[in-house]
């Protein structure tokens, strides 16, 4: 805990999660209730947490009142058989007249020893300051696509027990660990003797949630062959668009548009290589925005 007067940074325990909803709430995306915050600072895979990142609050005569919060995600990943601990970066929000702390929680999070730190959704203000803290982009190249549905030649799966029945090895874990994620959509592309295992998520570009974005795709070469069934699957959820980052789909898919600005993603050192760095296991997975 650090203590600088009256207003201190303090590591979020489960204890603090209904006030930090509240807060997240009232003061950084409105459109998730103060329970949905709350739920989503909690991740749904195993792991040994130290916290659920920082807050700042100033103890007065009506209690201790929340002044401005860092989220951070953990989790253990397997890295060419070497466990590692990362910690994502999540919601960052400090009351304006409390700014002059707001680095404060940042680098309490990033004084824990034994991570490899992941930004995966940096405002603009943001990448310039993680830039001067060791952070460096990564490669989200990202194509446009117009979900237009192509003849039928995969199903589309969406029961959970189906697609929890049909993965195995590390794709059953990684459906295990998000299946109840909030911001996590998951669908099974099959012929019946072959799977694409796809996880999504609902984006919102010019305050329009009509796009896709995809988080994970199992199989990139079956993907191309079966995008029109995934294009059919989203235009059903009232999807028209997919943002494909193309480390992600492998390469560009034809008749697509790259996007002049992608949003940036960042990973700090360069212990672990980009190709190792994905949006699961993150705020991207968890939280519905």
């Amino acid at each position: 805990m650090v203590d600088d007067g009256s207003v201190r940074v303090a590591p979020i325990r489960s204890a603090d999660l209904p006030a930090v909803g509240r807060f997240l709430h009232a003061h950084l995306n409105p459109r998730l209730s103060a329970q949905e915050w709350a739920a989503a600072a909690v991740p749904t895979w195993a792991v040994d947490a130290p916290n659920h990142g920082f807050l700042l609050e100033r103890a007065g005569a009506a209690g201790r009142e929340v002044l401005g919060v860092q989220l951070a995600f953990y989790a253990d990943r397997d890295v060419a058989g070497t466990v590692v601990r990362f910690c994502n970066l999540a919601a960052w929000c400090v009351l304006e007249e409390h700014r002059a702390h707001g680095l404060r929680l940042l680098r309490a999070v990033l004084a824990q020893r034994g991570y490899q730190f992941t930004d995966l959704s940096p405002s603009g203000s943001v990448v310039a300051l993680n830039e001067r803290l060791r952070f460096r982009a990564l490669d989200t190249e990202t194509a446009l696509v117009a979900n237009l549905p192509g003849p039928p030649r995969a199903r589309a799966v969406t029961d959970a027990d189906a697609i929890d029945a049909a993965l195995t090895g590390v794709e059953q874990q990684i459906f295990r660990d998000h299946r109840a994620a909030a911001a996590a959509h998951h669908v099974l592309l099959t012929d019946g003797t072959e799977h694409c295992y796809v996880v999504y998520r609902r984006d919102r570009r010019r305050r329009l949630r009509l796009f896709a974005s995809l988080l994970h795709v199992s199989d990139p070469d079956l993907l191309r062959r079966w995008r029109g069934d995934l294009a059919r699957h989203l235009l059903a959820r009232g999807l028209p668009l997919t943002l494909a980052e193309l480390r992600v789909v492998g390469e560009r898919p034809g008749g697509s548009v790259l996007l002049r600005h992608p949003r940036p993603k960042m990973v700090r050192g360069s212990a672990v290589p980009a190709a190792a760095v994905d949006s699961l296991y993150s705020e991207l997975a968890l939280v519905s925005w």
